[in-house]
This record gives C-alpha cells, sequence and structure tokens, in this order.
C-alpha cells in the first residue's frame, strides 16, 4: 500500500499546536522511510509553526496550515498562515533568549524560502534531503 505524498493540517494558533505538528511530521517520516531526517526535519518543523504561532499579526482565531511533502528522498516543510509579514533571519546578540529560528533553518535545509500562497498570507517553506554515504 503506498502512503501519501503529502500530509495536510490545520492547527489552531497556539502554542499547543507544536508538539502536535512535530508528531504529525515523525509520523510521516517513519511511514515513507525518512527516518534518517527526523532530527532536522523536527527543528525546522518546530521553529517555522513557533514563528507562526509567535509572531503572525492575524487574529488568534485564525488556523495555520502545515504541509509536508515527499520529495523522493526528501521532505519539504511548509508552514502556511495569513499573515502577511515575512519573517526576517534575526542577528540576534550572544545573550538573547530568541531570533534564532530561521538561522537554524537555514543550516539544517537544503535551502528554504519565503513565498505567496493561495489566498492572504504567506508560506515558509524548507527542504532537506537524505544525503549520500
Amino acid at each position: 500500500m503506498n502512503e501519501p505524498e503529502e500530509v495536510v493540517r490545520r492547527w489552531r494558533r497556539e502554542a499547543g499546536c507544536v508538539p502536535l505538528a512535530r508528531a504529525e511530521l515523525r509520523k510521516a517520516l517513519a511511514d515513507w522511510g525518512l527516518s534518517e531526517l527526523e532530527g532536522d526535519a523536527l527543528l525546522v518543523a518546530s521553529e517555522l509553526v513557533t514563528n507562526a504561532v509567535r509572531h503572525a499579526t492575524a487574529p488568534r482565531d485564525r488556523e495555520i496550515e502545515t504541509r509536508y511533502v515527499r520529495l523522493g528522498n526528501g521532505v519539504r516543510v511548509e508552514v502556511h498562515d495569513t499573515s502577511p509579514v515575512r519573517p526576517v533571519v534575526g542577528e540576534p546578540d550572544q545573550d538573547d533568549d530568541g531570533g534564532r529560528g530561521l538561522c537554524l533553518v537555514a543550516v539544517v535545509a537544503d535551502r528554504w524560502a519565503v513565498g505567496a500562497r493561495v489566498g492572504p498570507g504567506k508560506r515558509v517553506w524548507a527542504e532537506l534531503s537524505v544525503k549520500a554515504p
């Protein structure tokens, strides 16, 4: 039986959705035989979902969407929200508690970007692939 090549889920924009979104991605990676990507992919999902929960300027009752897409030997992690505000890579001071999320995404992902989505808002995505031995 073939597993779906894409997993899409909508979440209430609240902190409790972050571990749920991670669990959904963990299951998809296992189903696709991509568990090798789990550590980095879950980090990316955590950062992108957390950013949407914390920083989106849309009303709190708006949902965010996660979309996990299998790409052969890799995965694209997408987070959609209705806020038009685009995230920027911060330059946090050494003592800052936050501001490193997109820096981490840039380090572990093969590539990432911010783009338009159908409807208002944006999608932030990152792609990761299994590296050849």
